[in-house]
């Protein structure tokens, strides 16, 4: 099984290049030009497509050719106040050249739009803000110039006290999207809410695919194991251009043991990866540690030499 490694956003090795600059709303809002208040989002925003595009030179010089897009990079875009401006238009300049980057190297990218992006509230505001908030992501992924295949991965949100009735508010209010929207996510489990078996079976009946958090999955399980539920996992991305995707971290601590730590453990994801290749022969694996792509390269040093692991390049191997 070849394993591509990808990381999150921002790089530790490519100096001043945060892709998620930004600024606060107080800031904003104490700008008396309106006119020039807008034209500061607009400079900070491409800033941080520059930025994004620099790290992209990065990951090909290191072989990496799985990344995630960082989902600021337009400050503010969320604000009511600005709610209405099509920022995406504005800037549709500045997102085709790291689209075609994208797809010229072979890079697979998307978005995973932030907690607060929720498809079960009960809360018609919320609701309304999360629709647009995915819709600003998929807007910017078709700027680019990417297709479905580029994904915008969510979770199943909120409990609310009831959490069957609240799966089925997903499934429900996931119905109601345009297809187009639809065409775009993908669904993971998370640390304290949904389980990988419960995300999988409202995954599955949405016809989207599933991405696996190991981490999350140890937080939070009903006693399911990764052997039964990996092969259902694998099928949901069957269709799909990109093969199966995972999210990987390790424990901070036992104290805090949802929070990531900065670097991976190898024994995390080696008893997994020997699991997961009877089932598929391509994987991408997801780094989500503090220390980002350094982390990356950390975890490749661990992994050489290691038998059953043999590296690819600077960031792959064959297991």
């Amino acid at each position: 099984m070849l394993v591509r490694f990808g990381f999150v956003a921002m790089s530790l090795h490519v100096k001043n290049a945060s892709p998620s600059k930004t600024m606060t709303k107080k800031t904003f809002e104490q700008i008396a030009d309106r006119k020039a208040a807008l034209q500061k989002i607009v400079r900070i925003a491409r800033e941080n497509l520059h930025n994004t595009q620099r790290i992209l030179y990065h990951c090909i010089a290191h072989d990496i050719h799985f990344y995630r897009f960082s989902s600021r990079l337009i400050p503010l875009a969320g604000l009511e106040s600005v709610r209405k401006i099509d920022f995406v238009k504005v800037l549709a300049k500045d997102f085709q050249p790291l689209g075609q980057f994208v797809r010229e190297n072979g890079i697979r990218s998307g978005f995973h739009p932030d907690h607060f992006t929720v498809l079960n509230t009960p809360r018609k505001q919320v609701l309304q803000t999360s629709v647009a908030d995915l819709r600003r992501h998929v807007n910017m992924l078709k700027a680019m110039g990417l297709d479905s295949a580029y994904k915008c991965n969510i979770h199943v949100g909120g409990v609310y006290g009831d959490k069957k009735a609240s799966g089925e508010t997903f499934k429900k209010n996931f119905a109601r999207l345009k297809p187009e929207l639809q065409q775009y996510l993908c669904l993971e489990n998370d640390d304290k809410a949904f389980t990988a078996g419960e995300t999988l079976g409202i995954a599955k009946s949405c016809g989207v695919p599933m991405v696996l958090d190991i981490h999350h999955h140890r937080c939070n399980h009903d006693g399911e194991s990764l052997e039964e539920l990996w092969p259902e996992i694998v099928n949901t991305w069957e269709k799909e251009t990109f093969p199966p995707k995972i999210h990987v971290s390790t424990p901070k601590s036992e104290e805090d043991f949802r929070s990531h730590a900065d670097y991976v453990d190898p024994d995390d994801l080696l008893p997994f990866m020997k699991m997961a290749r009877k089932h598929c022969d391509r994987l991408d694996i997801m780094i989500e540690a503090k220390k980002k792509d350094d982390a990356l390269f950390e975890l490749m040093k661990e992994l050489d030499g290691i038998p059953g692991v043999e590296k690819v390049n600077q960031a792959a191997v064959r297991v």
